[in-house]
């Protein structure tokens, strides 16, 4: 399913503009990164997609469907929502927690259950997990139950909301490479929100680099951002003007290194490599 805003505009009670005039097309079953800093409106615009949070003026179609027209809950529940922290319930055990949408749908406990089940199966989690709570999990556990939960109504939309941003650096590396498998296993039409430029060129098919207000300072595919930065704030915001992804081939007694601008080996040339 696609996803277009047009024209959209928020404005909070405190009268801060969180987005303005934002217009934006995203592709179905593609992963569409938005990413920024703190300020630049993109979880905003996210909780927009599944009317968590309203716009003040514009649009936003689903497939051509205007979303102001449907009932927010009813909404929701068609869409997949996978948050920091997981956000788990944390009295309702795993399987019941990955179950609580097609419960609230009408789905019957028992089917409810076995699908939780090959859930689990599908984000890597072993099911003698099902039976315990949240805080009898790590971190990285919890947020697969989070993507499972996410998933359990089969949705063809699902929104990440800094989802792996508060698990160690080696679990946050195994929850990516997880999602890049999922996607490509489940052809979904994914928006991640993220501030790390890094995590977004490794998921993104669409990268959409945000200024205060949600201004769109460029969009593209990560190699297009790469090769061809759109501004100043752009070089500086995925590190070109500092050297960070500028690299030099050194070669050495066991082959051929890149290094960065400070002289730190950042990887191994392999042999083939274009």
């Amino acid at each position: 399913m696609s996803i277009e805003f047009r024209s959209v505009t928020k404005r909070f009670a405190d009268d801060t503009v969180a987005v303005d005039e934002f217009n934006l097309t995203i592709p179905s079953r593609k992963t569409t990164v938005l990413v920024g800093s703190s300020g630049s409106g993109k979880t905003t615009l996210l909780r927009m997609i599944n009317r968590m949070v309203d716009p003040t003026s514009g649009s936003i179609l689903i497939d051509g469907e205007d979303i102001a027209g449907v009932e927010p809950v009813a909404l929701r529940r068609r869409i997949g929502y996978v948050m920091q922290n997981s956000g788990l319930l944390p009295h309702r055990k795993v399987i019941d927690n990955i179950a609580t949408v097609p419960l609230l749908t009408g789905v019957k406990k028992a089917a409810a259950h076995e699908r939780a089940l090959e859930l689990m199966d599908t984000v890597g989690l072993d099911r003698a997990l099902a039976g315990r709570y949240p805080s009898q999990l790590s971190g990285g556990q919890q947020q697969r139950v989070g993507v499972a939960r996410g998933l359990a109504v089969d949705p063809n939309i699902l929104l990440m909301d800094e989802p792996f941003g508060a698990v160690d650096p080696i679990v946050r590396d195994d929850l990516q490479r997880e999602l890049l498998r999922l996607q490509s296993e489940l052809d979904k039409t994914v928006v991640f929100v993220t501030h790390d430029i890094d995590e977004a060129f490794l998921l993104g098919d669409q990268v959409v680099i945000l200024e205060k207000g949600a201004k769109i300072a460029q969009i593209g595919s990560p190699s297009e951002i790469l090769e061809n930065p759109a501004s100043e704030f752009v070089a500086k915001f995925i590190g070109i003007d500092k050297g960070k992804r500028s690299f030099r081939a050194k070669k050495t007694s066991t082959g051929t290194v890149l290094v960065d601008s400070e002289g730190r080996t950042q990887g191994v040339l392999v042999e083939g490599s274009e």
